[in-house]
């Protein structure tokens, strides 16, 4: 069956990864083996939260503002477009930081998830949310991107997981991935395997 639809992860996949995660937990106060800052923010007491997400969204806005795309990336998506391919972008960022990405560089997707929309990557609804608005197959959408959320959402949903390898950490995401690429241009390959 071939691809109708490929949602990317946006910091660390469609751009240079500028978020120093360690920094950011530091700076909120919470452990550095915290896997998930947004999880860890919810199971700060009330009155530590609302200057936990200032820290975050003051990471991210400056992370947004110095963005530089992945190489490729654009090529990529105006590709996907030409091909009638639907584009989605799925992140745990803010709407605020993503705008800003997404106006600095000029790019349009035709459907945007981010974690003011539902439960964020891992849980599977971003995935779930843009499959639906495309009327397209989970079992038909590739989802892009650097780190484990991403795949888990992407397998939680029935989707076909594609892990950027930019993390670096790569090596222990690849088990989860249904395929493993070191540049975004291998996503054409992908879609042409399908075919």
């Amino acid at each position: 069956m071939p691809v109708q639809a490929v949602l990317f992860d946006m910091d660390g996949t469609l751009t240079q990864p500028l978020l120093d995660f360690d920094a950011i937990r530091r700076e909120i106060g919470l452990p550095p083996d915290c896997p998930s800052i947004l999880s860890g923010i919810e199971t700060l007491p009330a009155e530590r939260r609302a200057a936990a997400w200032e820290i975050l969204c003051r990471h991210e806005a400056l992370a947004a503002a110095h963005s530089t795309l992945q190489p490729s990336a654009l090529s990529l998506l105006t590709d996907l477009h030409r091909q009638n391919i639907k584009t989605g972008l799925l992140t745990r960022n803010s709407l605020t930081s993503t705008q800003t990405v997404l106006q600095k560089h000029g790019l349009f997707f035709d459907g945007i998830i981010t974690r003011e929309d539902g439960p964020p990557k891992p849980d599977p609804f971003g995935v779930q949310m843009l499959c639906r608005q495309f009327q397209v197959s989970p079992s038909q959408t590739l989802v892009a991107g650097d780190f484990l959320h991403d795949l888990q959402a992407a397998r939680r949903a029935g989707a076909i997981a594609v892990l950027f390898k930019s993390h670096p950490r790569a090596d222990e995401f690849v088990p989860f991935a249904d395929f493993s690429i070191d540049s975004l241009d291998e996503i054409r390959l992908i879609i042409d395997n399908f075919r």
